[in-house]
């Protein structure tokens, strides 16, 4: 059982150096999240794919061309990937705090965009926010922030 699960583990994370080789992996892991978040309770309407998509171009500074492309790779790399890690580590490494309460507000954006933040997606949201080493206090300011509340 072991050897099962460790080989469906670094068969996913091959894959995902595969699909990501040619990608700069900051845009991606920025992408990846917000993708996660947005896929959270099972369903991307077109308000939370417009909104992932205008979140990644302001904050990646990207053309619609190279934006598709990014999406396309993003929506790859999430399905290969066995944890939030591989996207939380190039975040930590490479993002400010003052960046990472940007990325954690902009994830609250893409949950509230179809007008009811599902409660996984709630969840993703405070599970990515310990990973990227931010407080219970800064995952309620990005809330409220994102909601227009603060």
């Amino acid at each position: 059982m072991f050897r099962s699960l460790k080989a469906l583990f670094e068969d996913g994370l091959a894959r995902l150096k595969d699909l990501t080789a040619d990608i700069d992996p900051m845009p991606l892991a920025v992408a990846a999240l917000l993708l996660e978040v947005a896929r959270a309770d099972d369903t991307v309407d077109d308000a939370e794919r417009r909104e992932v998509l205008a979140a990644i171009a302001r904050f990646c500074d990207l053309d619609e061309k190279d934006l598709d492309t990014l999406m396309t790779t993003a929506a790859e790399a999430v399905d290969a990937a066995v944890s939030f890690y591989d996207f939380t580590s190039t975040v930590n490494e490479r993002l400010s705090r003052e960046q990472k309460m940007d990325l954690l507000e902009m994830m609250w954006r893409v949950a509230q965009a179809d007008g009811r933040v599902d409660h996984y997606e709630e969840y993703y949201i405070r599970k990515l926010s310990d990973l990227l080493y931010l407080s219970h206090g800064d995952f309620i300011r990005a809330k409220l922030k994102a909601a227009g509340e603060l």
